[in-house]
């Protein structure tokens, strides 16, 4: 779904040295869903229209915790351990390449080494803290941030122009 605005939004300086910081910004599109917002900026960018003059805002943003599974000794002991043994990979493989005489050998030797000590020390630390919440939290989430709608805003001096160009976007296959 579609709506047009002729609102004005002050402009919020993302560091472009072209943009003047007096200039306003009109909505003049919301959107259901990103796609939709996304589709319609393609769709002036292939107009040749100066998309670094617009933005998706995402609007109304509620905050989601969305609960992926049960906590427990074995899941905090693994999620630590791959926690650490990324990290310990990566230095290990980085200090090996410090060697002067054989770096390739010496990289994946102590990028092994990195893995086991860091997952080790992640598994560690994973069952401290995990034993430290005693209880209280005993499943794993992930938190995202979800909009209600996406407005797309325009610098006001091009505004008129990109609902111009918006009038002969093509519908999306499946909308009514």
């Amino acid at each position: 779904m579609t709506t047009h605005h002729s609102g004005a939004h002050a402009r919020a300086d993302i560091g472009d040295d072209t943009a003047q910081s007096s200039s306003k910004r009109r909505t003049i599109a919301s959107f259901d869903n990103y796609e939709d917002a996304e589709r319609a900026v393609d769709h002036l960018s292939d107009n040749k229209f100066p998309v670094g003059r617009t933005a998706i805002v995402g609007v109304d943003i509620r905050v989601v915790e969305q609960v992926v599974g049960r906590m427990n000794w074995g899941r905090a002991l693994l999620n630590g351990a791959a926690a650490g043994a990324v990290p310990g990979l990566f230095f290990g493989w980085i200090f090996g390449l410090f060697d002067l005489i054989n770096p390739l050998v010496a990289a994946f030797t102590l990028a092994l080494y990195g893995l086991v000590f860091g997952a080790v020390v992640g598994a560690v630390i994973g069952a401290v803290s995990y034993a430290l919440h005693r209880g209280r939290r005993d499943f794993s989430s992930v938190t995202m941030m979800v909009p209600s709608r996406y407005d797309l805003v325009v610098d006001e001096e091009f505004a008129d122009d990109a609902v111009r160009l918006l009038g002969t976007l093509p519908r999306a296959e499946g909308v009514e």
